[in-house]
């Protein structure tokens, strides 16, 4: 894990829930679907939570992302690293504690991170009968 990852990590308990609970309001504001957490605490080093959300087209995805970046920068004063923004159909959000991956709803049934992640209790991915474009997964 690199040096920066783990210097962005907090040991105060209140301060991932409420980063938490910041990402999970700023979500259901902006109209997130299907959002879930899947909690790493004891199950990995990267983050102690990670959530999962869909937006419905890259628009609101990169609105989304943006959006939650500034406000864990106002709230925390730490700036939160982006990955995936110019294309907006996954875009990674690395907040220290808390990791957000938003997708477009076809790229993330496709990639279907739930799963992969799931250590047996997490949900399944939403349904999405829709199959990736060819060169958009």
């Amino acid at each position: 894990m690199p040096a920066t990852h783990v210097a962005n990590r907090s040991l105060d308990p209140d301060h991932v829930e409420a980063l938490h609970r910041l990402v999970l309001q700023s979500l259901d504001d902006d109209q997130a679907v299907d959002t879930i957490t899947i909690p790493l605490a004891g199950k990995s080093s990267i983050a102690d939570h990670m959530v999962i959300a869909s937006g419905r087209s890259t628009r609101q995805v990169a609105s989304m992302a943006a959006k939650l970046a500034e406000k864990i920068k106002a709230e925390t004063g730490r700036s939160a690293r982006i990955e995936g923004l110019p294309t907006a159909d996954w875009v990674l959000i690395d907040a220290g504690d808390v990791i957000v991956h938003l997708f477009r709803p076809e790229v993330r049934t496709f990639y279907n991170l739930e799963r992969m992640w799931s250590f047996g209790d997490a949900p399944a991915a939403p349904a999405d009968t829709a199959a990736p474009a060819p060169g958009n997964a």
